[in-house]
This record gives structure tokens, C-alpha cells and sequence, in this order.
């Protein structure tokens, strides 16, 4: 990478958040409803994901699928651009300008981690209100009065019953997620990236834009998939920690799997796997093609 490309890693990082919001938020929507439906004792139940996508299309149509997704645009996209952004530029300090053919794990790891547990802090407080407001969508449990109406409303009142810790509610669950994940997904991506590249090099020229998106689709997917299957669990314990009514209720991510692992066994540490992978492919496809994409626009240097 040039030593040059300050700022427009960044920016990079930004459009690709923007890729993963087009693509990926209408499983996000189904996914939440799967979740919410599916294990209530009465009411409606979905067959699959499928069903549940033709179910908000008919009544809701293309505009149910991005429910919540104005803020999900403006998270995702700056969190996208601090992870692509720190990601690469410490990577290029800890190479220090080597760049000696395949990917090095004592590089990635630590930066991928760091990027991770850094935007754990922009990441932990969106969550949390995203969690809160699509959880509430049917809960009649909630009454009138204390449900929110926006997310601002929603940030106001965790804020004002629980102080300003309240929205930072998870964040340890959140950091572990993140840098292990990252670390996991990082990883996959430039081992795939580089191995399909050395493979395919030889192959013809001509269609070389056309084999470098095709690599980006397959390496970012795969990246995202990995990144699912190995932090899935610490993600039900982050929505379980950020959604629980009772602010006195366990925050240790251990803790609360083990009893779900009592009560449900590996599965129930899963829950949601299904659309979180079928989601996983495309949006982190669309991130590092998009990614890749900008960064040869913006002119960086990508080894």
C-alpha cells in the first residue's frame, strides 16, 4: 500500500459499509423476525426464511425488508470505514514496508484484532438500540408507555434509567466478538485472496477484472461465513445481555451460554445460525468487492 493513502483507506472502508447495508440488511429484517416469531409459544410462526420474506413483501413490500435501515446506513458505514481503515493502515506499519509474498498471520492477527476491538466502542451502543427497537415490534409484553420511538428516543431513556454506561451495555461480549471474529475473517480473506490470485495469474489476462471480482466474491464471502461460525455464540449472549430488562441480570458472556448450553445444548448457542450465514455470504461478497473496488479507484496500492 502506498504510504500515501492516509485518509482514503478510510473512505474505502466507507463505500464498502455502504455495499454491506444494500445487501445484507433485508436477512438482517428476516432474521430478527425468524428469531422474535419463531420461538414465541402463540402467534404467527414462519416455515423458513423464504416464507417470511414473501410474507413482508406481500404486506409490506420491498420497504419492509429495509425497516430500520437509515441507521443501520450510518453505523455500518462508519464502522466499516474505521475497521477497513485501522485494518489497513496497521498492517502497513507492522510490515513495515516488507511485502515478502503471502500473507503473514503475525500481521493480520494483530491488526485485524485491534480494528476489531476498537470499533467494539462505536459498535456495542448501535447495537444495543437496534436490538431494543426490533425487539419490541411485537412484544406485547412491552407496554404503550415505555415503548421507544425512535432510536434517539430509545438511547434518551436507556440513558436516563440506566446513565450513560447504560448503552454501553455489552460492550465487553461486543469487543471479544469482534476482535476474535475479525481476527477469523481478516484471516480467511487473505489466505483465499491469495491462494485463488497465485492460482489464477496464470490463467488468461483478458478477463482479469472479471477474476478479480470473482475472487473478491469468494474470499470476502467465505471471510464472512468463518467469521459467523466461530463468534455466532458470543453474538445470542450479546443480544441476550443487551436486551434483558433486568440491568441487574449477568453480563458474562460464559455464563449465560453455559445455561443456554444446559437448556438447549450446542443449538440453542447457535440460534439464528441459518439466515446469519445465508446473509454472511453475500453482504461480506459485496463489502470486499466493493472495497477492493473503491481502493483502485482511490489509487492505493493493494499487495
Amino acid at each position: 500500500m502506498g504510504e500515501s493513502s492516509g485518509y482514503k483507506d478510510y473512505v474505502a472502508g466507507l463505500i464498502a459499509g455502504v455495499a454491506t447495508v444494500i445487501i445484507g440488511h433485508p436477512f438482517d429484517t428476516v432474521k430478527v423476525k425468524l428469531q422474535k416469531h419463531n420461538t414465541e409459544a402463540h402467534g404467527i410462526t414462519y416455515r423458513s426464511g423464504l416464507h417470511c420474506t414473501a410474507r413482508i413483501l406481500k404486506t409490506e413490500g420491498i420497504k419492509g425488508l429495509y425497516r430500520g435501515a437509515t441507521s443501520s446506513f450510518v453505523g455500518v458505514a462508519f464502522e466499516s470505514s474505521l475497521l477497513f481503515g485501522i485494518y489497513s493502515q496497521t498492517k502497513q506499519s507492522l510490515q513495515g514496508g516488507v511485502q515478502d509474498g503471502g500473507p503473514q498471520l503475525q500481521v493480520i492477527i494483530p491488526s485485524a484484532a485491534y480494528s476489531g476491538a476498537l470499533i467494539s466502542f462505536v459498535l456495542c451502543p448501535s447495537e444495543l438500540l437496534k436490538c431494543r427497537m426490533q425487539v419490541q415490534g411485537t412484544d406485547s409484553m412491552v407496554p404503550k408507555s415505555s415503548r421507544y420511538g425512535s432510536p434517539l428516543d430509545c438511547a434518551l431513556k436507556t440513558i436516563k434509567t440506566e446513565g450513560v454506561t447504560g448503552i454501553f451495555r455489552g460492550v465487553c461480549t461486543t469487543l471479544l466478538r469482534e476482535s476474535a471474529g475479525n481476527a477469523v475473517f481478516f484471516s480467511v480473506y487473505e489466505y483465499v485472496r491469495y491462494y485463488m490470485h497465485s492460482r489464477l495469474k496464470a490463467a488468461s489476462s483478458d478477463h482479469s477484472h472479471l477474476i478479480d471480482v470473482g475472487i473478491g466474491i469468494v474470499s470476502g464471502g467465505l471471510g464472512g461465513v468463518a467469521f459467523w461460525s466461530a463468534v455466532l455464540p458470543l453474538d445470542v449472549a450479546k443480544t441476550i445481555i443487551q436486551t434483558a430488562p433486568d440491568k441487574s441480570s449477568s453480563r458474562n458472556p460464559f455464563q449465560i451460554l453455559s445455561s443456554i448450553y444446559r437448556r438447549a445444548g450446542f443449538k440453542g448457542c447457535y440460534t439464528g445460525l441459518g439466515p446469519t450465514i445465508v446473509r454472511a455470504f453475500p453482504a461480506n461478497a459485496a463489502a470486499i468487492v466493493t472495497w477492493e473496488l473503491a481502493i483502485k479507484i482511490l489509487g492505493i496500492k493493494h499487495d
